[in-house]
């Protein structure tokens, strides 16, 4: 068995100050999970299934074009959980319409325990303090940028989640 995740990759230098923000806010994932806008969540799958699900990346990647990412401000899905994010401003209903057609395949669907929304987590389960903090210093962020590609990502015991394939879009 493997497990594996699908996201957008946000690009520097964005990207890194972002993740950088997350450890700053105290989350200990911040190490091992890159800035990003998750597609599909981690789901085990076994290995021999790897070769079909990239098949049917491929074949998603081909459908859908290119378009523009616009990340801006802040949110939070406090109290149902312990989450600050950077909001998506545009491109959410082609982050949901990617993330639709990847879990279409069968071995990729999977129970969610709440409704797909696109957004960068910032900071999850750390003290009330650090989730004010980050949700405060990132209320006027923004960055606007072109999603070319979405990123197949595994991890198979290895601390830090590692980068497979990227699938361009539009072919």
């Amino acid at each position: 068995m493997t497990q594996i995740g699908v996201a957008v990759d946000i690009p520097e230098p964005w990207g890194p100050f972002l993740t950088r923000c997350r450890a700053d806010a105290g989350d200990p994932q911040a190490a091992d999970i890159p800035a990003h806008v998750t597609l599909l969540g981690p789901t085990e799958l076994p290995v021999a299934s790897l070769p079909a699900v990239e098949a049917h990346l491929a074949a998603v990647a081909a459908a859908h074009p290119p378009y523009t990412l616009h990340l801006r401000g802040t949110g939070t899905f406090r109290p149902v959980t312990q989450v600050v994010f950077v909001a998506v401003a545009a491109g959410i209903s082609e982050c949901e319409l990617l993330a639709a057609a990847i879990s279409s395949a069968p071995e990729l669907q999977r129970e969610t325990r709440f409704p797909y929304h696109p957004h960068v987590t910032v900071a999850q389960d750390v003290p009330p303090e650090g989730l004010d903090k980050v949700y405060e210093e990132l209320a006027d962020f923004s960055a606007l940028f072109e999603v070319d590609c979405f990123t197949l990502f595994s991890h198979g015991g290895q601390a830090r989640w590692q980068p497979r394939r990227d699938f361009r879009l539009g072919g």
